[in-house]
């Protein structure tokens, strides 16, 4: 996909994807809550007529791929990259005009995990049984390739998939919450009222690692799955008090880091504790190896140790990390 074919793509089809609704809407525009910011009034226009938009707020304005440069605070290449993963309608009509056919997605099977291949990729991602109860195995296939993977569902019923070779999704994208008293949640039956605390990560793995080393945690767990769904992750974080940040130290992870704590000041960032690591699960195989090579119990680094999770709640310091205690 080029920059020319993301443009032609419907912008009320792109804000739909990322979780935003217009207030009002006619023919020819459509009314939306600004998309970057909270605000009680919409000032942000859409005109449907040449595709485009304007936030009267700000005095900006553009097509898609403008939208998005705010919207992710990326470059081109890698909203580029976001919008191929994206099952946009309109792009797919545009196609048909160039393939004679698309490829067939389709979900065939949703299991408890039995494949031994997917548990030894958990095994090796530094993953035990533990976390059995938060993923599914999805059988599906692509045209006539049947394929299989460790499913992540979304509150859309959408899932995110890993396997060894295979990284991707099917159906539509959402965030994924995990209470971990009741498991993955229906967005139907939340009752977040009465959970104040919540763990945040972009992706799926990194979530897992949490619920692998956490001994006590309270609360719920928020996915991401996509940064592209960083404002609808902000606006569910408005049901919680207190926010705990384990994003990526990548420059993905950053932005985002950054966003939610403008947004919520007194979110707190645990990053720091794996710090010399790309994300969670890198730093839990690194663990894993270092116990494996020091049999005789001594770390190599310092690692964060309390008996009640709660205590990250008191006490800022990121070596008062409530919940993490090494295995042994």
């Amino acid at each position: 996909m080029n920059c020319k074919q993301f443009n032609s793509i419907s912008l009320e089809e792109v804000l739909l994807s990322l979780g935003h609704l217009p207030t009002k809407q006619n023919e020819k525009e459509a009314w939306y809550l600004n998309p970057f910011v909270s605000e009680s009034q919409a000032s942000f226009k859409l005109d449907k007529r040449i595709n485009a938009w304007y936030l009267h707020s700000e005095g900006v304005g553009g097509n898609n791929t403008d939208f998005m440069k705010k919207y992710l605070n990326t470059s081109v290449n890698e909203i580029l990259d976001w919008a191929q993963k994206q099952n946009f309608s309109s792009f797919h009509q545009q196609e048909r005009h160039f393939k004679k056919s698309e490829p067939n997605y389709r979900i065939t099977e949703i299991l408890n995990l039995e494949n031994p291949n997917l548990k030894k990729y958990l095994q090796e991602r530094g993953l035990s049984p533990k976390i059995y109860d938060y993923i599914k195995e999805v059988r599906f296939t692509v045209g006539e390739k049947k394929l299989y993977a460790i499913g992540f569902e979304n509150l859309s019923g959408g899932f995110e998939l890993r396997n060894s070779f295979y990284k991707g999704s099917l159906l539509k994208k959402d965030i994924s919450i995990i209470n971990l008293n009741c498991g993955l949640q229906d967005i139907s039956s939340v009752e977040v009222k009465n959970i104040k605390s919540a763990a945040v990560f972009e992706g799926f793995i990194d979530a897992l690692s949490f619920v692998e080393m956490q001994r006590s945690f309270a609360g719920d767990i928020l996915v991401m799955n996509s940064i592209a769904l960083l404002n609808k992750s902000i606006e569910r974080l408005k049901n919680y008090s207190d926010i705990n940040l384990f994003l990526d130290n990548d420059n993905a992870g950053i932005k985002c880091k950054s966003q939610i704590i403008k947004s919520f000041s007194q979110a707190k960032d645990y990053s720091g504790i794996y710090s010399n690591h790309k994300d969670l699960n890198e730093f839990l195989i690194h663990r894993i190896k270092n116990d494996l090579a020091n049999k005789s119990g001594k770390r190599s680094e310092k690692f964060p140790e309390a008996d009640e999770l709660q205590v990250i709640h008191q006490e800022p310091e990121l070596k008062n990390l409530n919940g993490f205690k090494r295995k042994r």
